[in-house]
């Protein structure tokens, strides 16, 4: 029997980085999720407030085998 993967839209924030929203995407999702197998970030978006960057969004998909 082959395995069946499901793909997931996930859209998650971080102050620190692109790759700390990545982490929390991952993270937030495992806590519901079994199996997460891999992340594909779509879009990269950064929040600016005052000639900064506040926050970091990343639009990404999460793959997870299905039991």
């Amino acid at each position: 029997m082959s395995n069946v993967l499901k793909v997931l839209e996930l859209l998650a924030a971080s102050d620190k980085s692109w790759e700390d929203a990545a982490a929390q995407a991952v993270k937030k999702a495992s806590e519901t999720l079994h199996n997460v197998k891999s992340i594909y970030i779509e879009n990269f978006e950064a929040k600016v407030d005052d000639e900064k960057i506040v926050e970091y969004r990343i639009n990404a998909k999460v793959t997870f085998l299905l039991d």
